[in-house]
């Protein structure tokens, strides 16, 4: 099964890898605008993700609280985090834990910064530029496009009070094989969204009191090296 420190060297990069699929999610699906529809059948996927990509182009930031389950082959047993989380156009996040090593993942726009203070190291390295840039970081650019970049479907199964639409990358990325969003049937507004990766580990995040457009500075996603923590 693996040591503990094993264990733990595997949920870091599991959280490294599905980190800039998680913002996409955040930024892209965060929906406040009311929209009507059906509650009784499913609404037809590639509306459903026309009106949740219109609404992204408002959005200028939002905050929210997360849990976070995660499950693996690599992991003994899921795993189950919580904390909370800022977005920013263009670029920016913080995400902190307030379980587990208490980690965060941090982008200032220009740099993302992984920290972990229990560990007493950190790992940085420059956003991706140009044609380096997957499907889900072009949403953090404004360049994204649900319709464009991805196949929708609207599965059978559906949770009550919810649509869930599942999300194929026309493209093949690295980050993920498939995304799927729950969006609040009267609203759109995003519930929680579900990552899958190539491993077929499994990253599910639900969201609680969710602001849209608070008017968050760029200062609140600058990160410091706390002094005495290994940069590597």
């Amino acid at each position: 099964m693996g040591s503990p420190r094993t264990w733990a060297a595997n949920r870091q990069a599991l959280e490294w890898s599905c980190m800039r699929t998680f913002l996409v999610l955040s930024l892209a699906a965060f929906s406040a605008a009311a929209v009507s529809a059906r509650q009784d059948a499913p609404p037809d996927a590639a509306m459903l993700a026309s009106r949740v990509q219109a609404h992204y182009t408002t959005v200028r930031d939002f905050t929210a609280d997360f849990t976070l389950t995660q499950t693996s082959a690599m992991l003994p047993k899921p795993v189950e985090e919580r904390g909370d989380v800022k977005i920013k156009k263009p670029s920016r996040m913080r995400w902190t834990y307030s379980t587990s090593n208490k980690q965060q993942f941090v982008s200032d726009g220009t740099r993302l910064y992984s920290y972990f203070p229990q560990d007493r190291y950190a790992t940085t390295t420059a956003l991706p530029k140009g044609n380096e840039v997957s499907t889900a970081l072009l949403f953090l650019a404004g360049r994204g496009d649900l319709t464009r970049d991805f196949v929708a479907s609207v599965p059978d199964q559906q949770p009550s009070g919810e649509w869930r639409l599942l999300l194929k990358p026309k493209a093949t990325q690295a980050d993920f094989k498939t995304l799927t969003l729950d969006v609040d049937r009267a609203t759109l507004a995003l519930r929680g969204f579900t990552v899958v990766d190539d491993q077929g580990a499994i990253s599910r995040f639900r969201f609680l009191n969710l602001r849209e457009n608070r008017g968050l500075t760029d200062k609140e996603f600058e990160f410091t090296i706390p002094k005495g923590v290994d940069l590597r």
